[in-house]
């Protein structure tokens, strides 16, 4: 049961979360709305449609927004309740800062807790469905405007290298509307990476209900792999291809940059076999984990604020904000020097992606148990 000293700490703090939360998610949705709002009206979207759309991308915002809130509140909150004395007032009566705030690690842990319930449910929903969202508006204008399915949602360039089964594609236009593929070019490879097989033909597309690919208007032709000579060539008006299961929306989500993909996403994209010998697989792997990591940050924060929040007042409030917010600046650039290596392989995704975060709570830990 709470005493009367942790209720009105966490009351203290708790109504300053949530106003800076609010205000947070509001500045995030207006950096959205000035970056999207433009492309959204040329894609002669309702307003109902960007409401929706804004409403299902606020979620993916909370990653970000919980950390910073409780970083600021804290900085706020405590800093209030030092100037006013009454910090010194407990510590006067014996009561260690550890008591003082234990309140506030314990919501800090909940925080925690409930960014990685987010992080694993409700943001990785987020992402993918603002992501529908936003491809369905703008496939609606551009089939309007092309008047041809094969013109809409056209993704140029995709390329995927399947390892496991010895399979290199190359296809330089591709319709995420209507799954056609234009200029297809499909090597088959041996063990030793020699081709021995290639498939190019005009155009094919993608039977999601048959799970295969078919091609028309192309060529098949076989090489001899030690001399890369031609064996045979045939032409071919329809040819389908019987147990070639790679999917172009898997091709095409490969495309993508870590950062805008979803947990779920991530999880699919590591745990494929033939991602194995992928040299951008580092950079998924760090990505995935940081999500992982980065629930304990709330922690982190807390032990950054609370300490300098309580000790930097007497002489001038900004000098306790400044040593904080310079602190979390500090972990935020050595959390992104540990991507950047985990990224090039210099690092195992888990060290450059945990490391951080690691530090971080011991930095924290040090500073809290100064402060006692």
């Amino acid at each position: 049961m709470l005493r009367i000293l942790d209720r009105h700490v966490l009351r203290e703090w708790l109504k300053v979360f949530a106003i800076v939360t609010a205000a947070c998610i509001g500045l995030l949705m207006l950096q959205i709305l000035y970056d999207a709002y433009p492309d959204m009206r040329s894609f002669g979207a309702s307003q109902r449609q960007m409401l929706l759309y804004f409403l299902v991308r606020a979620p993916a915002s909370l990653s970000i927004v919980i950390p910073i809130a409780v970083l600021v509140s804290l900085l706020y909150a405590l800093g209030q309740l030092h100037r006013h004395n009454e910090i010194t007032a407990m510590r006067a009566a014996g009561i260690s800062l550890w008591r003082v705030t234990g309140g506030i690690w314990v919501v800090a842990g909940g925080l925690s807790v409930l960014l990685f319930y987010l992080n694993a449910t409700v943001i990785p929903w987020s992402v993918e469905q603002a992501r529908i969202l936003w491809d369905n508006m703008r496939f609606s204008h551009q089939a309007a405007v092309a008047g041809s399915g094969d013109e809409v949602g056209l993704v140029y360039n995709v390329t995927y290298d399947n390892r496991v089964e010895g399979r290199l594609w190359m296809i330089p236009r591709f319709s995420e509307y209507s799954h056609r593929a234009f200029g297809v070019h499909l090597a088959f490879l041996d063990k030793e990476r020699r081709e021995v097989r290639r498939i190019t033909a005009a155009e094919g597309y993608w039977d999601e209900v048959d799970r295969k690919w078919v091609l028309m208007h192309g060529r098949e032709t076989w090489f001899d792999p030690q001399t890369r000579d031609i064996v045979r060539t045939l032409a071919f008006e329809r040819r389908e291809l019987e147990g070639v299961r790679d999917d172009p929306m898997w091709m095409i989500l490969l495309e993508k940059r870590p950062k805008d993909l979803s947990f779920f996403e991530l999880q699919s994209i590591i745990e494929a076999p033939e991602m194995a010998d992928n040299p951008r697989l580092p950079a998924y792997k760090v990505r995935y984990h940081s999500l992982l990591a980065g629930t304990f940050s709330c922690l982190i924060v807390a032990g950054l604020a609370i300490p300098f929040a309580v000790t930097g007042v007497r002489v001038n409030p900004a000098v306790g904000v400044s040593k904080s917010l310079g602190l979390f600046v500090l972990y935020y650039l050595f959390t992104t020097f540990g991507t950047l290596l985990g990224e090039q392989g210099a690092l195992d995704a888990r060290v450059a992606a945990w490391l951080p975060n690691v530090v971080g709570i011991l930095v924290a830990l040090w500073f809290s148990a100064r402060a006692r």
